[in-house]
């Protein structure tokens, strides 16, 4: 199987993929390159074995260190994860995530394009570029429907517009040069080692400290979640049976309003984290999680609605997710719940769970 470079692999998604990958591959060596910026972490790949993975901490938009690796260990696979990613962040920061994800994206290319040219002809062809995106890039959906592979971009926040202009980078560099590449455009993912910024893992924190859980606007909003186990085997189908050039949707066929998946994790919590059984909350008066829930002022350009068809990834590789909601969560607080020490030092050292993307309209 060789070596794979995965860019991203210390944050969510990249780490848990890095791990999923490993376990089932005893032929496969990756090489981690993140940046470690407040949402990379490198206790997220302590425990893997320096026989199976090498980490390097540097800068996606540093080309020449790219060059580097990729001259140095010659994957014949890259999974390109590395982005900034939190829509509130965005509001606050929008540079920083068009030099992350569009210029970032952009080096990376040029690196690869580079590299390609030092590969045996036989070698160029089975060279896959998996490149990671969002279902935000389509924008907001009404009631009905769901987005497919040849919806139209309408990005709505300065995150999901970084994410389209990488995604048609990529496309580009398939169609002008001939790269061997494959994007898959993911809805909300959940599962464990997620930045407690995002919406799960900051209501189980909340939760546990007895303090409010926010919920934007009047929490209608729909997203179809996706646990991150099943989004790694999507990636890893892509890989295998994915045609270059394609795009492939993954979704979890879990739909559900904000609201609602709130008090799935509240009903979840009460089981696994009964109030009476924590210090915190056994003055607080209140018998279920749910009592904690409030609603806050909407975000700036929150999109109503996603769903994902992901039809053509099944068709193409045989993929389907496993995990039903209920399990997923339960898993996920279960996990949460065992490291509350992983927690901790993100809370105290990176990210104290306050609200982000305050900024308000230019008035028009």
């Amino acid at each position: 199987m060789g070596v794979w470079l995965v860019t991203g692999g210390a944050g969510f998604i990249g780490a848990n993929f890095v791990h999923t990958s490993l376990a089932k591959a005893a032929d496969l060596h990756i090489v981690t390159l993140d940046k470690l910026t407040y949402a990379g972490n490198r206790a997220n790949l302590d425990s893997l074995s320096p026989l199976k993975h090498t980490f390097v901490q540097g800068d996606l938009c540093h080309r020449a260190l790219v060059s580097q690796l990729l001259t140095r260990y010659r994957p014949s696979v890259i999974v390109h994860f590395a982005a900034e990613s939190h829509v509130d962040r965005s509001i606050d920061s929008p540079g920083e995530f068009v030099r992350t994800n569009v210029v970032g994206t952009f080096e990376l290319l040029e690196a690869t394009r580079a590299y390609i040219t030092e590969l045996s002809v036989q070698d160029a062809q089975a060279f896959r570029f998996l490149h990671v995106s969002t279902d935000e890039v389509y924008g907001s959906l009404g009631p009905i429907g769901r987005f497919v592979e040849t919806s139209p971009f309408a990005p709505n926040s300065p995150y999901a517009a970084s994410k389209a202009g990488a995604d048609h980078l990529v496309r580009a560099y398939h169609h002008t040069y001939g790269l061997g590449t494959v994007t898959t455009n993911c809805s909300n993912n959940y599962g464990p080692y997620q930045f407690p910024e995002k919406l799960i893992p900051l209501m189980i924190l909340n939760a546990l400290e007895g303090k409010s859980l926010p919920i934007y606007g009047d929490g209608q909003n729909v997203r179809d979640w996706l646990f991150v186990e099943d989004h790694c085997d999507a990636i890893r189908a892509a890989i295998a049976a994915g045609k270059i050039g394609e795009t492939y949707n993954v979704g979890g066929d879990s739909e559900l309003t904000n609201v609602d998946l709130v008090r799935m994790l509240c009903t979840a919590l009460d089981e696994l984290a009964p109030i009476n059984a924590r210090a915190a909350l056994k003055t607080s008066g209140i018998a279920s999680y749910q009592e904690l829930m409030t609603f806050v002022p909407d975000r700036p350009g929150h999109d109503r609605r996603y769903a994902i068809d992901a039809a053509k990834l099944r068709s193409a590789t045989g993929w389907r997710p496993r995990w039903r909601i209920e399990e997923g969560l339960r898993a996920t607080v279960r996990w949460y719940l065992e490291h509350l020490e992983w927690c901790n030092d993100i809370t105290a050292r990176r990210y104290a769970r306050a609200r982000l993307g305050l900024n308000e309209r230019v008035a028009t």
